[in-house]
């Protein structure tokens, strides 16, 4: 490889990148950041992240703007990307000022209505913006999941599933919702494993219900799980949560399974040590013989 030749530069960089040796890819990328929009957005990227480099969410912003600003047409497959990323940055407010108007308006140019070309990750994030923030819109929502899920995004296909099963910003219909449910959950999310958990609990399908969440429960390292699926840790950490409380509430009262109160209340206290909201709701639930 000719020390000096952008492309071997940048396919050298790419390599180092993808083994994790960050430092020595900083080194690839930085010899032709100023000619190569992508080697430009891997260091945009790694400076927010602080991959190989302390993190410097400023220069990476910096780097991101560079790319949606240009009109080279070698930046423009690298637009949606980037405009995710500055999205993030703003939602995040880091390396610029919060501002969730900001972040919606960068996501909605990344999603490009829809475009399977465009940010597919964009239009899943939407989805849950519209779902929980200021910004709450679950007809939106519902619009931004479907986009995002015909496009292939996991994170999207279980929450249409659960829009699909409580009538969230569309008529509910058990039919599509199991459907979305069950391929997601093949296709690993723990998100819809929770509530598929929580369906077969309420139908009275317990042994179905104890099984599934004991499958759950055999991985719950939230991060290895969200890095290998592509979800969000805190969607990861409700869908275990889940499980881990409908398979203490088995375990207390003998439901599917033989009763064990030692191994409920082990599960009852990993339900509240993942996620504090889902723990306290369903314990609600279960005072009010709700489940």
């Amino acid at each position: 490889m000719a020390g000096g030749d952008p492309l071997a530069c940048f396919l050298k960089g790419q390599l180092y990148y993808e083994e994790g040796l960050y430092e020595e890819a900083l080194i690839q990328f930085e010899k032709i950041k100023d000619t190569d929009f992508q080697a430009m957005y891997q260091l945009g990227v790694m400076h927010y992240d602080g991959l190989g480099t302390e993190e410097d969410p400023e220069k990476g912003v910096e780097y991101m703007k560079k790319i949606l600003d240009s009109d080279s047409p070698k930046a423009r497959h690298l637009k949606f990307a980037a405009a995710y990323n500055l999205g993030r940055a703003y939602y995040e407010g880091r390396g610029v000022k919060q501002s969730t108007k900001e972040a919606e308006r960068l996501w909605l140019i990344a999603a490009d209505h829809g475009n399977p070309k465009a940010s597919v990750k964009a239009q899943s994030t939407l989805g849950m913006l519209y779902s929980m923030s200021v910004l709450k819109d679950l007809k939106k929502a519902f619009f931004w999941h479907s986009e995002a899920c015909g496009n292939g995004n996991l994170e999207s296909q279980g929450a249409l599933g659960v829009m699909y099963l409580y009538g969230q910003g569309i008529c509910q219909n058990t039919k599509a919702a199991l459907e979305c449910l069950r391929e997601a959950a093949q296709r690993g999310n723990i998100y819809a494993q929770g509530h598929l958990v929580e369906y077969h609990y309420n139908r009275k399908f317990y042994s179905t219900a104890a099984a599934v969440a004991k499958r759950i429960m055999e991985n719950d390292d939230i991060n290895t799980l969200a890095k290998i699926t592509d979800c969000l840790p805190t969607y990861v950490a409700k869908g275990v949560a889940m499980a881990a409380f409908y398979l203490a509430r088995c375990l207390q009262l003998g439901l599917g399974v033989q009763q064990d109160q030692g191994a409920a209340k082990k599960y009852y206290s990993k339900a509240c040590l993942l996620d504090p909201a889902v723990a306290s709701d369903l314990e609600l639930a279960a005072n009010l013989g709700r489940i």
